[in-house]
């Protein structure tokens, strides 16, 4: 499905929506190596960014909580790398999966991890605190909650600021995995639909 939303040149915006570009174009995401593209050849944002062009008090505010969630967090480079690809393989976001993907790899993510958290799996590290912070996110992205058990590890591990920051993430990457359905057209890929065992013919069951 192609985008339903056309991008903006820099010269097509309003001073508000220049506003919002400069703040994701020209903040920390552009500074220092870039691991992905902010922007296409002519300038027009890409993936969930340009759809924040449309309201900006509202994109402001939404890349903000995106820049504090990866410039300013108490979680390490890889676990929040880890956890925005296990978001977006819950919600099988191409955009994330690729540009997180190539973030990782600049955070010492192997291979095999990549590969695993892009088939839904949690890789098998050897750092505990890593091991429970994606256990959480896991549980986050599939149930919405956590149990009592889940609560007290992660706070254990991360803290309740590391906590805090854990969840923030996971609704932010599963907001903007929302934007990209919405507005860039990205669409899941189709799954075979498993039809229910019929009862058997004796009527037990």
């Amino acid at each position: 499905m192609s985008a339903r939303l056309a991008g903006l040149l820099p010269g097509e915006l309003n001073e508000r929506q220049t506003e919002v570009y400069r703040a994701i174009a020209g903040g920390r995401r552009a500074s220092g190596p870039q691991a992905f593209s902010l922007a296409d050849e002519e300038g027009r944002l890409r993936g969930p960014f340009n759809a924040m062009l449309l309201s900006p008090p509202v994109g402001l505010a939404v890349q903000a909580v995106g820049a504090a969630v990866r410039y300013e967090s108490v979680l390490t480079d890889r676990v929040r790398e880890m956890a925005i690809l296990v978001v977006a393989a819950a919600w099988d976001s191409a955009f994330e999966r690729e540009a997180h993907e190539a973030v990782g790899r600049t955070c010492g993510l192997t291979e095999p991890e990549l590969d695993t958290l892009r088939e839904g799996g949690l890789p098998e590290s050897a750092d505990p605190a890593e091991r429970t912070a994606l256990r959480a996110t896991a549980a986050l992205t599939r149930t919405g909650a956590l149990s009592d058990q889940e609560y007290d590890d992660t706070v254990a591990a991360w803290g309740e600021r590391g906590l805090f920051e854990l969840t923030t993430l996971v609704g932010y990457y599963s907001l903007l995995a929302l934007q990209l359905r919405v507005f860039a057209g990205e669409q899941p890929a189709e799954r075979p639909v498993e039809h229910p065992t019929p009862p058997s013919e004796s009527g037990t069951s």
